[in-house]
């Protein structure tokens, strides 16, 4: 586990009486950085499993980031299985589109750290931090750039599509055109064998690995590939938005987010994409581009149905007598909007209480980039090793050079 500050989890309320206003209590522990193990990557003796994820702070977390990947981050933190997780507050990603405002990403570090933290991220388990606070990543990129074609970067999908919703075509600047090579950097610092996130960013997790292969291939073995890690729920592969658009964006204005009030939940469902043709409750309906039906493949158990809609035993029923005609649109929502609100209700809770400590989640992401900084600086000193330009680093070079000089 990290050597940094440690947040205690929110009173509960069961054993401790229901202390709403109690303050998060921060325990400031001996601060210490251990050195990393060295692996033989050639000989693959032992790897470690080890987890790098992250979001941009341009808005609050929604459903779309919890089903995609922030719920399975905390399953993974929680299984024991990997040896190192990072994740990262992506700030410097963000200001690429977001350059003139950039307040708007500093008053978001808190909301994303925040919205971490209600859903069950741990900073003893994982290592929280924020990106532009580890400036070796720059660094790298910067070598990586030497690495990649323009037209390789305009060939990748994700970038098209972005640039596309950001109405870039004419003026792309060129940090957010570059991304998917910070990407790669910031992957490959922490030698991430594992990378969680939506199939729509499994381009630029190729790029990565092309990145890593070139880099191998001409410096020596030093980076190592990533893998992505899809959600395990088909349907959370791409979460659409309320109105049954694309995917669920905060530029898009279609999202429900973590922090949502009860009523703004319920206001977003009751107004959610449906089947334009299921005009009357008897009219045969289609599941389909169904939004309704997309999110309760991705949220509903079948312990659901006996709480709030013991009509049916599970989601094929409900399906099924839906698209023959007999069910209403609205029966369907309200049982959506129950098990959202049973889902959604703990986060707020506990986000709630972590507010009440700001200070304290400033210093857990102080200490979490202090332990990603070691990190990558040990990466980055490899790096240089490999690409020759450790000069100072190399006594052999010193010495050689000094002796040829003399001899003369």
């Amino acid at each position: 586990m990290n050597s940094h500050a440690r947040i205690s989890n929110p009173p509960d309320e069961t054993s401790h009486g229901k202390k709403k206003n109690a303050k998060l209590k921060v325990k400031t522990k001996e601060y210490k950085i251990h050195k990393q193990k060295h692996f033989c990557f050639i000989t693959n003796k032992y790897m470690s499993k080890i987890i790098l994820t992250g979001d941009r702070p341009t808005g609050r977390l929604h459903l779309g980031h919890y089903v995609g990947s922030l719920k399975r981050r905390v399953e993974l933190q929680n299984s024991g299985e990997f040896d190192k997780i990072y994740i990262m507050i992506a700030d410097a990603q963000a200001l690429t589109d977001n350059a003139d405002n950039p307040e708007k990403v500093r008053q978001n570090i808190i909301e994303v750290a925040l919205d971490y933290l209600s859903c069950g991220l741990d900073p003893e388990k994982s290592t929280i931090f924020i990106q532009s606070q580890v400036p070796e990543l720059c660094e790298l990129a910067f070598y990586y750039m030497n690495l990649v074609t323009v037209s390789r970067l305009q060939r990748n999908p994700t970038v098209k599509t972005e640039i596309q919703m950001r109405n870039f075509e004419t003026s792309i600047p060129v940090g957010f055109f570059t991304y998917p090579i910070s990407q790669a950097s910031d992957i490959t610092a922490f030698k991430a064998t594992t990378v969680p996130a939506g199939e729509d960013q499994e381009p630029m997790l190729e790029q990565a690995r092309e990145i890593v292969r070139r880099f191998n291939s001409t410096y020596g073995e030093v980076l190592v590939e990533p893998s992505i890690l899809l959600p395990n729920n088909s349907a959370c592969l791409r979460l659409p938005g309320t109105d049954g658009k694309a995917k669920m964006s905060k530029s898009l204005g279609n999202c429900i987010y973590l922090s949502d009030t009860p009523e703004d939940v319920k206001k977003r469902v009751m107004s959610m994409f449906t089947d334009p043709d299921h005009l009357r409750v008897q009219d045969p309906g289609k599941i389909e581009g169904n939004t309704v039906f997309t999110y309760l493949d991705a949220f509903c158990k079948d312990e659901h149905f006996a709480k709030y809609f013991p009509d049916y035993a599970n989601l094929d029923e409900l399906k099924a007598h839906y698209q023959r005609g007999g069910l209403g649109d609205v029966k369907v929502k309200k049982f959506l909007n129950a098990i959202l609100q049973e889902e959604l209700e703990p986060i707020r809770e506990r986000r709630k209480q972590f507010e009440q400590d700001i200070p304290g989640v400033y210093q857990m992401l102080k200490r979490g980039s202090e332990v990603a900084r070691e990190t990558a600086a040990a990466t980055l000193a490899d790096v240089r090793k490999a690409m020759r330009i450790n000069y100072f680093d190399d006594e052999e070079l010193i010495r050689t050079q000094a002796e040829q000089k003399r001899n003369k």
